[in-house]
């Protein structure tokens, strides 16, 4: 099993979206190691559920990746957002996964708390300049964050 942390700005997607939905595509990446990073998942995988360009930023809970990586069908759609003119059915450039809600921390682990904790300095959500959608989380980092976001 891998660990992950996905990012989104709660106010186009949220923990709260994902629990109404119960299951999504994690879909319009275009970065490429953050691709490169999805295609490596296996379902079972599980990651935090991070809030980004709030006040503060922080990690809300927990997801769970349910599918295997598959084309991006967002690349292809000429009226989405995320379309992409280089990619075609036959050579998607992007792939996603499908998670799901899996649950709401008791307690919002802020960027600031994560920042300040000893056992977390090396966690790449906490590295200057990193604004990757997708990034992996060491396992015994997992432990420590869902410790804090569970009140523990």
């Amino acid at each position: 099993m891998q660990y992950w942390l996905f990012k989104s700005e709660p106010d186009t997607f949220s923990l709260d979206h994902l629990k109404k939905m119960e299951k999504s595509p994690w879909d319009g990446v275009r970065n490429y190691m953050a691709r490169n990073f999805m295609r490596t998942m296996e379902p079972g995988d599980l990651g935090f559920f991070y809030h980004s360009r709030v006040d503060p930023p922080g990690i809300a809970g927990v997801c769970k990746v349910v599918s295997k990586p598959y084309d991006d069908f967002t690349a292809l759609d000429k009226k989405s957002k995320y379309f992409d003119p280089k990619s075609t059915a036959d050579n998607n450039r992007w792939s996603l996964v499908d998670v799901e809600y899996v649950e709401t921390f008791k307690h919002f682990v802020s960027l600031e708390e994560l920042k300040a904790h000893p056992k977390l300095g090396e966690m790449v959500v906490t590295r200057k300049g990193n604004r990757l959608s997708i990034m992996p989380v060491q396992p015994a980092e997992w432990k420590v964050v869902l410790s804090l976001g569970r009140g523990k």
